[in-house]
């Protein structure tokens, strides 16, 4: 009860302040890659007004003092419906819709308290990133702003399909995503987009995480891509294209999707065809170190599917940043702990990404892939998605890891002016 009347107090006593501007000592400007010192933003509602150093004679200020103001950061490959938070004990249990509900809304959190204040889903049973996506818009749950998939679309025993039980068990149908002929895939995807999904995950290869033999065999034929593409791309909607193999790759390619997820096998025509058509990389690199780690927890299959998937990606990721081809940040969370985002960041460095491109990854780039243009930045008329790290992110990538300041359109939902009960359902507005 206490904790309730705190934050009611902190809504009243904030409440009638319009304009806020907040300070810091440095501001990284991700489009010109380079640091600004003495910063202040100013922030209207829920959107930026300004961005110098004077500080509005009606404006509430919150200064944050020796950290640098980033924009909020994009992921742009989530499951925030499955898995589960670092501190979140696992389950003993397979649990349903419910269950994954509600440990989505918990992934939800601590991926915004991890300064991801976008997040595009790539594949959520049941519509949950649908239904946490309206619950978050009506301050019903605390989470980034998502771009829900719905179902992943899936070929009969494909990577998407539930492969591993006896015929009749745990088999799902075209409104779950799992079709086949031009026929069924036209209709899986309408009935995404019927129940909404605002992107199209498409499974065009096999992967390193179920039972298929092999990460890289191709699924679909190129009549099946081509109705998926045809039909998103008629409502408006992107493809994300999940693909291992190169065979699966150049097919995509060839279809008109807008993204490769993952990328492990690129070859030379393939990097050519990204290039040429524009199509971004979502590499999920992290993911080769974190499958290391944890190798031994994983069933043999698995396990070896994965080793031989990773050394290919990190040399098909050297190999697209050297040509150019363009890259958005993308992690693939769900598959290790929701909270932990910010990893993908290291290994990009690590593998030949300058730290000030791999910030763009995040934020200009996969706004541009998501296709909105009111964030990315921290610039006049941009939503106030505002992150704040200690130290430098240009010197040492890894201050990304360690968000202590989290606004999402103009709420504060961690560091100083947070409400003091920590962030409410209905957040208090500054």
């Amino acid at each position: 009860m206490k904790r309730v009347l705190l934050a009611l107090l902190f809504f009243a006593l904030t409440a009638h302040a319009d304009v806020l501007a907040l300070r810091a000592k440095r501001m990284l400007d991700v489009e010109r890659g380079v640091i600004v010192n003495d910063p202040v933003v100013v922030i209207d509602g829920d959107h930026i007004k300004s961005v110098g150093r004077e500080v509005p004679k009606d404006a509430r200020v919150i200064d944050l003092g020796d950290v640098t103001l980033l924009p909020g950061l994009f992921d742009m490959h989530t499951h925030l419906s499955i898995g589960r938070t670092p501190d979140t004990k696992p389950a003993d249990y397979y649990g349903g819709p419910v269950d994954h509900a509600l440990q989505a809304s918990m992934n939800a959190r601590a991926t915004l308290m991890a300064g991801f204040t976008t997040v595009r889903e790539c594949g959520a049973n049941d519509f949950i990133d649908v239904a946490l996506k309206r619950a978050i818009e009506r301050d019903v749950a605390v989470g980034p702003r998502i771009t829900p998939s719905g179902y992943q679309i899936s070929m009969t025993g494909g990577h998407g399909d539930n492969t591993g039980y006896p015929p009749g068990e745990y088999e799902l149908t075209p409104k779950q995503g799992v079709a086949d002929g031009p026929e069924q895939l036209l209709y899986a995807v309408r009935y995404q987009i019927k129940y909404g999904a605002e992107v199209i995950k498409l499974m065009v290869t096999a992967g390193v995480m179920g039972y298929e033999r092999t990460a890289t065999a191709r699924q679909f034929s190129d009549e099946e891509l081509r109705v998926v593409v045809e039909e998103a791309k008629r409502n408006g909607l992107r493809v994300a294209a999940h693909a291992h193999g190169t065979e699966g790759i150049l097919a995509a390619l060839r279809a008109g999707v807008d993204s490769i997820e993952h990328g492990s096998m690129l070859n030379d025509e393939a990097i050519a065809m990204m290039k040429a058509k524009g199509v971004y990389l979502v590499p999920t690199i992290y993911l080769t170190e974190r499958d290391e780690e944890v190798k031994e927890e994983m069933p043999a299959v698995m396990r070896e599917k994965g080793a031989a998937v990773g050394a290919a990606a990190r040399r098909s990721f050297r190999a697209a940043l050297d040509a150019g081809v363009k890259i958005a940040f993308g992690t693939d969370a769900g598959v290790f702990p929701h909270g932990l985002n910010a990893r993908e960041f290291s290994t990009m460095v690590k593998l030949g990404m300058k730290p000030a491109d791999a910030i763009r990854a995040a934020t200009i780039s996969a706004a541009a892939l998501l296709g909105v243009s009111d964030r990315g930045a921290l610039a006049s008329s941009k939503l106030a998605d505002i992150i704040a790290v200690r130290g430098n992110p240009l010197d040492d990538i890894k201050t990304l890891e360690n968000v202590v300041f989290v606004m999402k359109g103009g709420v504060v939902f961690k560091g100083p002016a947070a409400p003091p009960s920590g962030p409410p359902a209905a957040p208090a507005r500054d």
